[in-house]
């Protein structure tokens, strides 16, 4: 059977997203929000032919498909053996209204004639209960209505309803428009709503982008990075998903399929870090707000080291027994996430570097205060007392727990920054606490990671390879030009990378030898090349990451790397923030300076 891939533009406002394929399909859309039930969900098994949102061009023989510049709006063209044209126009409506930001969970899509009658068949299939249920649609004057379990769909239309409803082609002589909505009546046309919204969403992202920080170099590939990160964040809390689909597979047939429509605090360091170098500060700060509200809801205990990005999701992993898997076939579909009740220390280092912005950054309107010091002051003490302990690391192992040097070294950042806020606060003797409770655990790590070979090992007392290691000199734990991390990257261009790409590690480990490179550590692998100095090849390494991006610039997980003259595969939950981050960190790192690119460029 031929492999499915992940070519697959993704649309958005805040509320929803949605995966459309090069066909103009929507395979994937979860409603109300971003980790809801997705009504579309023929990405991850079709159901009878069911579970989607589709348009066929009778006789087609291509398609192609963009983003418009600058925005999450999808253009898909389809074309026919006579030379007839159909362009698909998809986005989810996202402007300033009243005041605030109007984003309600809505798909717009409009079908233009480009050239002739095309002749096209609409089909609307969404479904219910992860594919459970499929309801026939009750029939309107200018609507369908779908009704599920837990809410309704409405879809309106200025297109022959009895065609849609009996899936039966018609010929397209003038533009068509189709929205799906609450089970709400449309205070306008179709056209007219379609018209309104388009011109004001286009306008939102084009302001958006246009007040972003971006390097000189790359920028076409940032811009992209950064409105794919925007779309990953659910506005009405500030939390931010690992990525917006579930069971992806990191590897076909590998049984590595897991939900990522969750927000792990380990990446809250590195996103808040990829906004703040973007200048993306309304996002930040309510992402900011997001792991503020985690630790106040949370108290002085241990952590988990993911949450729902709302109230309302069950972080409890079950199996949805109708959806068949990826491709059809390689399952499960995982809903939930069993690493949830996981002891991963490195999540106090992570909360405290990401709040540490708060008491900084002057650009924010919550600033850092002494009664939330005295908060992260708890988390410190816990950071303190677990960092030597075994956890489930940063892969989040689910059958061995060891004492892993990324997370002993985040409880270091910890009790770093905490020296740092304590400083800026005014409390000398606190900092100096702070200060001298770092260096005596640093002292023991170091002590305990560095091998015979003179290389930093992903765990302590052992000599193990892992990718995460790189990270430590980005918060400080070590300086990337010493004899240490000089071993290190020696070890990893020798051990890790495979085909251009870096594997996280190379031991089997619960489900066996990882098959696929995790995207995330090939561009730790970039950063830290580059600043230990060794440019050309951080260079090299980060053109060939950009080669694997899919058709519209968006990246996955993982990727396998090519073999026998095939090239890269994407793998994994798509689109994945951490792999966006990482872009924009590495691109912001390589790029030439304004004034150079400008003025000095040869």
């Amino acid at each position: 059977m031929q492999r499915p891939d992940l070519n697959l533009a993704v649309i958005g406002n805040g509320a929803i997203a949605s995966l459309i394929d090069r066909q103009g399909t929507h395979v994937w859309c979860c409603w109300p929000r971003l980790d809801g039930d997705p009504v579309f969900h023929t990405l991850l098994g079709e159901a009878d032919g069911k579970g989607g949102l589709s348009v066929e061009l009778a006789e087609q023989t291509e398609a192609s498909q963009t983003y418009l510049p600058n925005t999450p709006i999808v253009e898909t063209i389809l074309r026919d053996i006579h030379g007839n044209a159909l362009r698909v126009l998809d986005f989810c409506p996202r402007f300033r209204l009243y005041g605030r930001i109007f984003r309600p969970p809505m798909l717009v899509r409009r079908l233009e004639p480009l050239a002739g009658r095309p002749r096209v068949t609409v089909r609307v299939r969404p479904g219910f209960g992860y594919g459970e249920q499929h309801p026939p649609p009750a029939i309107g004057s200018h609507h369908l209505r779908f009704n599920g379990p837990d809410f309704s769909l409405r879809a309106t239309t200025d297109m022959p309803i009895a065609h849609i409803v009996h899936e039966q082609g018609f010929t397209l002589g003038r533009p068509g428009t189709l929205i799906l909505s609450a089970d709400e009546p449309l205070d306008q046309s179709p056209a007219s709503l379609y018209a309104h919204f388009f011109a004001e969403t286009q306008t939102y992202w084009e302001d958006w982008v246009a007040n972003l920080n971006v390097p000189f170099d790359w920028q076409d590939a940032v811009i992209r990075a950064a409105i794919t990160l925007k779309l990953c964040s659910y506005d009405d809390t500030g939390g931010i998903v690992a990525a917006l689909t579930t069971s992806i597979p990191e590897a076909p047939g590998s049984g590595r399929n897991w939900d990522y429509r969750f927000c792990w605090l380990r990446d809250s360091m590195f996103t808040i870090s990829a906004l703040n170098r973007l200048s993306a500060t309304r996002t930040m700060e309510t992402f900011l707000g997001f792991v503020l509200d985690t630790i106040t809801s949370s108290g002085p205990r241990e952590l988990p080291p993911l949450f729902p990005i709302a109230p309302g999701m069950d972080l409890d992993e079950f199996i949805a027994p109708a959806l068949s898997g990826y491709g059809d076939s390689d399952g499960p579909v995982r809903v939930g996430n069993g690493a949830a009740p996981q002891r991963q220390n490195d999540a106090y280092g992570a909360i405290i570097l990401s709040l540490t912005q708060l008491y900084f950054d002057r650009r924010l309107k919550v600033r850092g205060d002494m009664a939330l010091y005295e908060q992260l002051c708890q988390l410190g003490e816990l950071a303190e007392r677990v960092a030597l302990e075994p956890d489930a690391g940063p892969w989040e192992f689910r059958g061995m727990a060891r004492v892993h040097s990324f997370s002993a070294a985040m409880c270091w950042a910890a009790l770093s920054r905490l020296a740092m806020i304590a400083t800026m606060l005014g409390l000398e003797a606190e900092a100096a606490s702070w200060t001298l409770r770092a260096q005596n655990l640093r002292a023991e790590i170091l002590h305990r990671i560095v091998t015979k070979d003179g290389w930093l090992s992903g765990v302590l007392d052992e000599e193990v390879a892992d990718a995460s290691v790189l990270v430590l000199p980005s918060i400080g734990f070590i300086e990337s030009g010493s004899p240490e991390f000089s071993a290190t990257l020696d070890m990893v261009e020798r051990r890790l990378m495979n085909g251009g790409f870096v594997m996280r590690y190379d031991a089997p480990d619960d489900f066996g030898l990882p098959e696929t490179a995790f995207l995330l550590c090939s561009f730790w692998y970039v950063n830290a090349l580059a600043m230990a100095g060794r440019r050309t090849r951080a260079m090299e390494i980060f053109e060939r990451i950009l080669a694997a991006r899919n058709h519209v610039g968006l990246l996955s997980e993982d990727v396998a790397p090519p073999v026998r003259g095939e090239p890269a595969k994407l793998w994994g939950n798509f689109p994945q923030t951490y792999s966006h981050v990482g872009l924009i960190l590495c691109a912001m790192r390589l790029s030439r300076g304004w004034e150079e690119g400008l003025w000095r460029a040869s």
